[in-house]
């Protein structure tokens, strides 16, 4: 199911470049790019994975992390083989380690009924990394929006100006995934990549696109911990994007290549969590702590709970009309209401 690629150009003799990452992957005649799905077929880029996809899930937006988009509406969720970074930990690398391509057909057209026959107010790339099938997304989301649905994407941020500039006027909502604070030493021997500037561009030029940004923070224990390094991110996101982005900590489990490494310690989050909040961010959440009381939004004026989670579920919501406090009036940047058709379940107790 080979289908020609848009972001590339050709450098002669039968060679092309990639525009879609930022490794700008050059790649001979015959040959993939890193991320073994855009393949060079006699000097034309081609997408291998376009319309075939390797997993497909109902979910919550809240599970994207998505904690102020659209609150309470589910989500169509799409993943194809093969990614453009080399994570020791991955949890999805069955999938996005993947040499050969793999997958059901899943043409656009499909991936939209679907969502809509699972009544699902949007669509997302996730499970791997969006970037690499661009062309194959933007598809989807060209579609999704002409029946009404919204698109975000669950991506590293490894990506180019030339794909910023294609995905802004289609992309409503992306979260971003930093691993271990976008720390370049960590980036190098747990990631494969170089550095976290093609990051913070992405970061910043889909804010200026009306793109709504949430940030996580994978904190991997022993060697993704740092303070300082966290420290460094959050007063970034601060000064860059804004301190009302959300801004997600995320406990790390043992997966793939890391196996030995421990789960990240509560103490560890909750330790980054008060320096993340200290320099100035608004809303900092941990993530993969179900029943932790920083899984809530706080009202920045009165610090009273507006919103109550367990896990993806929101519990209680305590925001009027126009999303303010209903203690103090303090709007809360959330993008839309708490969907009209959300049914919070109280059985799991909280903390």
């Amino acid at each position: 199911m080979a289908h020609r690629a848009t972001l590339y150009e050709s450098l002669g003799g039968g060679k092309v470049r990639c525009t879609a990452c930022a490794r700008y992957c050059v790649v001979p005649s015959g040959s993939h790019g890193f991320c073994f799905v855009r393949k060079n077929e006699a000097g034309e880029l081609v997408l291998l994975s376009y319309g075939r996809a390797a997993a497909t899930q109902v979910d919550p937006v809240e599970k994207k992390p998505l904690s102020h988009f659209r609150p309470g509406t589910r989500v169509f969720s799409i993943g194809t083989v093969g990614c453009n970074w080399r994570c020791l930990y991955c949890q999805n690398a069955e999938i996005s380690q993947e040499h050969e391509v793999s997958g059901r057909a899943l043409s656009p057209q499909q991936a939209v009924d679907a969502a809509v026959r699972f009544d699902c107010a949007g669509v997302t790339f996730t499970y791997n990394e969006p970037t690499i099938f661009i062309e194959y997304a933007l598809d989807v989301m060209r579609e999704a929006r002409a029946r009404g649905l919204f698109a975000n994407f669950v991506t590293n941020g490894y990506m180019t100006p030339e794909a910023t500039r294609l995905l802004g006027p289609h992309l409503d909502a992306v979260s971003v995934d930093f691993k271990g604070s976008g720390e370049e030493g960590f980036l190098r021997k747990y990631v494969s990549a170089k550095g976290p500037e093609p990051i913070r561009s992405t970061m910043v030029d889909l804010r200026r696109r009306g793109v709504h940004v949430e940030v996580t923070d994978l904190i991997v224990p022993e060697v993704g911990e740092s303070v300082e390094a966290t420290r460094r991110l959050a007063r970034w996101v601060r000064d860059e994007l804004g301190p009302e982005t959300p801004f997600h900590l995320l406990r790390f489990h043992p997966d793939y290549h890391m196996m030995e490494f421990p789960n990240t310690p509560i103490a560890t989050l909750e330790r980054l969590h008060a320096v993340v909040q200290s320099e100035g961010l608004e809303f900092v959440y941990l993530g993969n702590v179900w029943g932790h009381p920083l899984e809530h939004t706080y009202c920045p004026g009165c610090r009273e709970v507006v919103v109550r989670r367990y896990g993806f579920t929101i519990q209680d919501w305590r925001l009027d009309e126009q999303n303010r406090c209903l203690a103090c009036g303090h709007p809360i940047p959330f993008v839309g209401r708490l969907s009209p058709t959300y049914e919070p379940t109280f059985a799991t107790p909280v903390r």
